[in-house]
Parts: C-alpha cells; sequence; structure tokens
C-alpha cells in the first residue's frame, strides 16, 4: 500500500478536532491510521514542547521536510552508490535501475532506492560539478511533417504486405518475429541495419559501409547466423531500396518476409523504438565513416543488457536466450 502525506486541509481538521477527540476518532475521521496523527503531533511537538499543534506553523515545517534533500542513504550505503552509479553510466534510465535492483538483491533492503531519489542524487551532483546528469537519455522530438504517398511510390508486386502477416506475429505470442529498418547518418556515410525480436526487444546490428542492397543482404544474413532457427520465424521490413534484396535474404535466413505499409513507422513499433534508443549514441546527422564495427557492437551490447519496463525489467539477453534455450515462456 501506497503512503500519502497529510494534505493541507487534513493538518487544518487535526488542529481543531484535538480539543475535543482522541487521536484514534481523528484517524477515523480523516481515514488514516491512528499511528500517522500521533506522530503528526509528536513531531510538531519535538519543535515546540511548550504548545498545542497548530496548523498554522505545522503545514510551513511540513512543505519544509517535503524539500528537504534526503541524502544520508548516500552518506550510509557505499554498496548502492556503487550500484546506482555503475548502472547510470551505461546509460539505464533512473527508472530502470530502482527497479531491476529489486532483482539483482530481492531480499536485501538496503538495496532500495527509489527513482526519484536516483534524480535528486543526479542533480546534487551536477549542481556541485558532476557529469553523471550527462548520462541521462534527453529525447528532444520534434513533430516531422506526415509524408503522403501515392504517385510518388511504387509498391513492389513481389512484396507480401503486413496485411497478409499471421495474426501471431501481432500479438507477440511467440518468440522469433523480427522488424528491420537501418538507422541514416550522414549521407554517403552508411547506416546501422538494426533488426529486433518483438517479443525480447533483443537487437543484432550491423554497420554497412554503403546502402546498395547486396551489402545489407550479405551483412544481414551473416549476424543471424548465431541466431537458432527455431528464433527465426519472420521479419517485418520497410519499403526501403536497400531491402530489395529481399528474396535471397528470406531464402538464406529462412525468415518469412513481410513489408508494412509505406511511412507507417508504427507498424514496426518495437525497431521504431530500438532505433530511438541507438540514437543515444549515433546521432542524427553522424558520419559513419568515423565510426567503426566495435562502437556498434558495443552500442548493441549495452542495449541488450539494459532492463527493460516492458520485459518486467528483465534484460533482452536474458529473455531472448532463455527463450532460445527453452527455459522461459512468457
Amino acid at each position: 500500500m501506497s503512503y500519502t502525506h497529510l494534505s493541507e486541509h487534513e493538518r487544518y481538521v487535526i488542529s481543531h478536532l484535538q480539543y475535543s477527540f482522541s487521536i484514534r476518532e481523528i484517524a477515523r475521521r480523516l481515514g488514516r491510521n491512528h499511528s500517522t496523527i500521533s506522530r503528526e503531533i509528536k513531531r510538531a511537538k519535538a519543535r515546540h514542547p511548550w504548545t498545542i499543534y497548530y496548523y498554522d506553523w505545522t503545514q510551513p515545517l511540513a512543505l519544509e521536510r517535503r524539500h528537504k534533500p534526503r541524502h544520508f542513504r548516500r552518506q550510509n550505503n557505499s554498496r548502492l552508490v556503487s550500484y546506482v552509479e555503475s548502472k547510470l553510466k551505461l546509460e539505464w534510465s533512473p527508472e530502470e535501475i530502482a527497479n531491476r535492483i529489486r532483482m539483482d538483491y530481492p531480499t536485501d533492503d538496503t538495496m532500495r532506492i527509489s527513482h526519484e531519489t536516483i534524480y535528486r542524487w543526479i542533480y546534487l551532483e551536477g549542481s556541485v560539478g558532476g557529469v553523471l546528469y550527462q548520462r541521462l537519455r534527453r529525447k528532444h522530438k520534434k513533430r516531422r511533417k506526415q509524408r503522403r504517398y501515392g504517385a510518388g511510390y511504387r509498391f513492389r508486386a513481389d512484396h507480401i504486405g503486413i496485411d497478409q502477416r499471421p495474426g501471431i506475429v501481432a500479438n507477440r505470442s511467440r518468440f522469433g518475429d523480427w522488424e528491420g529498418d537501418t538507422v541514416q547518418g550522414k549521407p554517403g556515410s552508411g547506416c546501422i541495419a538494426t533488426m529486433v525480436e518483438r517479443k525480447s526487444r533483443y537487437l543484432v546490428a550491423v554497420k554497412l559501409d554503403n546502402k546498395k542492397a547486396a551489402t545489407l543482404t550479405q551483412r544481414c544474413v551473416k549476424a543471424f547466423g548465431p541466431i537458432p532457427r527455431r528464433m527465426r520465424q519472420s521479419l517485418t521490413l520497410d519499403n526501403g531500396s536497400e531491402f530489395a534484396n529481399f528474396k535471397e535474404l528470406e531464402k538464406k535466413t529462412r525468415l518469412s518476409i513481410y513489408f508494412a505499409d509505406p511511412y507507417a513507422a508504427w507498424q514496426r513499433g518495437a525497431n521504431e523504438n530500438t532505433n530511438g534508443l541507438l540514437r543515444q549514441y549515433f546521432p542524427k546527422g553522424i558520419d559513419f565513416r568515423k565510426t567503426d564495427e566495435i562502437a556498434v557492437t558495443e552500442a548493441v551490447r549495452k542495449l541488450n543488457n539494459r532492463p527493460r519496463k516492458c520485459l518486467g525489467y528483465r534484460t533482452p539477453n536474458e529473455v531472448f536466450w532463455s527463450a532460445a534455450r527453452g527455459a522461459l515462456a512468457i
């Protein structure tokens, strides 16, 4: 059960009812536990022991307490601090850290922290010259003008559209269904081909020196090599020219390939979201000629080992490979 602070109105009621009613009766009328009322009155008397509970000065004290930073846990629990800072350096969000720590230390109550407290730590440190705030993910999204397709777009006759894709893919009831796209950089500098498994959000990505269909097909076939056959069911792509050799990709990976509707990025939501996370490492306009394969591999490793809310704060790596071993059913 979550705890809520006494409101301004409740403090006003306490200050008036205390003359005629017991603490338990006041608590009953407010729908509060009697210990909450008792603690509130005792806290006030500790500051002013010579008088009774007055709303006029207890409300300002309550506001002062609520906004006062609490740093004692940071000072007294170096293990907790070390855990939080290590995960921030991996670009985990405060919410991911706060929830994952409960899984990593299920019986250790000293290893507990809220995401609000982590934010306070970060901004407090930043105010005195710290750099942890730089690890926070920032997303400044601009609304893009919606493109319309018609005379300027040609849907290839040999494409199998998403409307013909089995329903089992849409509801994420099995593993092995993927979404594919590319992350673009500076024109002419290459790109990153990304494939995301829909159920686990597991990412496979490769750096491409160019956007030629032959290059993408060759690299993607190699990237899918280590993926077990049972984890290769379908692949949903956009209509970019880099996927022109999809028949060869389909044959060599044994994936059934489908194509999303033109300019309907929402039909590949897992891929779009993951590409957004990848932009943390490779921002728009980046010159991929100055980026090596090692940097891409490291970014993929970090994302696959970052806990996700949609996975119950497990990581894509944990979920995907557990399923591949047949040890996980979700």
